[in-house]
C-alpha cells in the first residue's frame, strides 16, 4: 500500500474530515481483526452523489446573504465541499414548494400555455450556480409529484387520485415539453421517473399508480413520447421511486410487460420504511443489466425521534453503506438545504437536512450528517466500482470501492459504544486503523 490517508469524523473528538497521512504499510497481516479487500471482485459502477433542487432549497438559498450563498454552493459542489455531481428536480410542485403549481393554465389540453417561468425565478439559477462551481453539467433526475388537477380523478394536486385515461398521452407530452424547455435554457435532464411515491395518498402533491398502470404509462405513453421527440438516448426512465420493502415485487411486475426492457432503464427507491437492502440485491440478481438509484431520503420530524446529530448522521451513513452494497449506483439526498424550521413546506411536512439555514435566514449551519455524507461523496468518484470485502466484526459497517485511477476507498462506520481496531488487508499489504465509537472513517490508498 502507498499514499495511505485516513479521513475521520468523530464529533466527540472534535474531528470533521480530519486527514492523517502518517499511516504506513505494515506488510502481511495476521488472521485476527482483519478486513479483507478483494479489488478484482467488481460490482456496481457508481454514478455519483447529490441532492434535490426543491423550491424550498432554492428559495432558502436565494434568501442567504451574497457571501453565504457563494459559500453554500462551494460546500455542496466544490472540491472542498461534498463534491456533488448529480441532482434531482421536481416537475410541477412537490410538498417542499411554496404552494401547488403547474406550468400550464388549468384545462389547457394543447399545452399552448406551457411556461417554466416559475422555475426561472429560483430553481434554475441555483442549478446554474451549481454547474458553474462543478465545472461541468450536473446529471439531473426529474420526477413529478402530481399532474395538473384537471388531468386527475380527484380534481386536485393533493390527496392522491389517479391520472385520467384520456390524459395519458397529454401527460406524457408534458414531460417532453418540460425536458425541452430546460434544454433551451442550457440544462440537460438525463433521467425521469414516472411518479414520486406512486403507492401513497399524501396530504401534499401526489398521484397513485398500481404496477400495471405505471408499466402501461411508461411503455405505451412516456417511452413512445420520448422516442418521437428524439430523446430516447438522452433521457432514461426509472420506475417505482418509492420505498424499498416492495421494490423487487413492483419492479418484477413492471418488467414482465412486453417492451419493458426497451423503455425502462431501472428502479428508483426511498428509505422511509426501513433497510430492506435484500430487495435491492434481488433486483440486481434478476435484472443485472438494470440500475437502481436511491432518489430520496431524509429525517422526517413527524416519523423519527430526533435525538441528536449523531443519530441522524449515523442513519445517513448506515443507509448509504447498505444501499451501495445492495447495488445502488447513484444516491440523491432530499433537500439540498432547508430553512430553520425544516421547510418551507406548503403542508407543514417539515424535515431535517444536512444543511439548515439559521433563524435569521441569511446564513446556515452544516449538521453532522453533512460530514458523514462527505465520507462517501468526496472520495468515491464517478465511475468507481463497488468491490467485495469481508470484515471480522459487525460492530463496524463497511463498503469498499476502487476509483477509476485504481485508488482504493474503504468507508468504515462505527455506531457502537466502543472503539474497534481493524487491520485492512489487501494481498500482502495491510494497514491498521482504530474506528472510534460513534465515528466514521474513510481509508484511501494505492497499490
Amino acid at each position: 500500500m502507498k499514499n495511505i490517508s485516513v479521513i475521520e469524523t468523530h464529533q466527540a473528538g472534535g474531528k470533521f474530515w480530519s486527514c492523517d497521512n502518517s499511516y504506513k504499510d505494515l506488510g502481511p497481516a495476521g488472521e485476527m481483526k482483519v478486513l479483507v479487500v478483494f479489488p478484482d471482485e467488481k460490482e456496481t459502477t457508481i454514478r455519483g452523489f447529490g441532492g434535490a433542487f426543491t423550491e424550498a432549497a432554492a428559495h432558502t438559498y436565494k434568501n442567504l446573504s451574497e457571501e453565504a450563498g457563494k459559500r453554500l454552493i462551494k460546500d455542496l459542489f466544490g472540491d472542498d465541499g461534498l463534491r456533488y455531481n448529480i441532482g434531482r428536480i421536481h416537475m410541477n410542485s412537490c410538498d417542499f414548494a411554496l404552494g401547488n403549481y403547474t406550468y400550464i393554465e388549468e384545462g389547457d389540453e394543447s399545452l399552448e400555455t406551457f411556461n417554466i417561468e416559475h422555475d426561472e425565478k429560483e430553481i434554475i439559477p441555483m442549478i446554474k450556480e451549481a454547474e458553474k462551481e462543478l465545472g461541468k453539467p450536473l446529471v439531473l433526475l426529474m420526477a413529478p409529484w402530481s399532474p395538473p388537477p384537471f388531468m386527475k380523478t380527484n380534481g386536485e394536486m393533493n390527496h392522491g387520485g389517479k391520472l385520467k385515461e384520456e390524459y395519458k398521452d397529454l401527460w406524457a407530452r408534458y414531460y417532453v415539453r418540460f425536458i425541452e424547455e430546460y434544454r433551451k435554457r442550457g440544462i440537460e435532464i438525463s433521467f425521469t421517473s414516472i411518479q414520486n411515491e406512486p403507492n401513497a395518498t399524501q396530504t401534499w402533491d401526489s398521484c397513485r399508480y398500481d404496477a400495471d398502470e405505471e408499466a402501461e404509462f411508461a411503455i405505451d405513453h412516456l417511452g413512445p413520447a420520448l422516442k418521437e421527440a428524439g430523446l430516447t438516448d438522452d433521457v432514461k426512465i426509472l420506475v417505482w421511486d418509492h420505498n424499498k420493502e416492495i421494490a423487487y415485487d413492483r419492479f418484477r411486475q413492471i418488467m414482465a410487460r412486453d417492451s419493458a426492457d426497451e423503455y425502462i432503464f431501472g428502479c428508483a427507491v426511498h428509505w422511509y420504511t426501513g433497510d430492506h437492502f435484500e430487495n435491492l440485491q434481488l433486483i440486481k440478481k434478476h435484472f443485472p443489466e438494470k440500475e437502481i438509484f436511491f432518489t430520496e431520503g431524509c429525517v422526517e420530524y413527524s416519523r423519527f425521534a430526533v435525538d441528536g446529530d449523531v443519530h441522524n448522521a449515523e442513519m445517513y451513513a448506515h443507509q448509504m453503506l447498505g444501499n451501495l452494497k445492495g447495488g445502488i449506483s447513484a444516491i440523491f439526498d432530499w433537500n439540498l438545504m432547508v430553512d430553520y424550521q425544516g421547510g418551507p413546506n406548503h403542508v407543514g411536512n417539515y424535515c431535517d437536512a444536512p444543511i439548515k439555514a439559521t433563524e435569521a435566514g441569511d446564513d446556515y449551519e452544516k449538521k453532522l450528517s453533512y460530514y458523514y455524507i462527505g465520507h462517501f461523496s468526496r472520495y468515491i468518484r464517478e465511475g468507481a466500482r463497488l468491490v467485495w470485502s469481508s470484515c471480522y466484526t459487525d460492530k463496524v459497517q463497511c463498503a469498499s470501492f476502487v476509483n477509476p485511477d485504481g485508488e482504493r476507498v474503504i468507508v468504515l462506520l462505527n455506531e457502537s459504544e466502543e472503539d474497534v481496531p481493524i487491520t485492512i488487508k489487501e494481498g500482502e499489504s495491510s494497514v491498521m486503523v482504530e474506528v472510534k465509537a460513534h465515528s466514521i472513517k474513510t481509508v484511501r490508498y494505492y497499490t
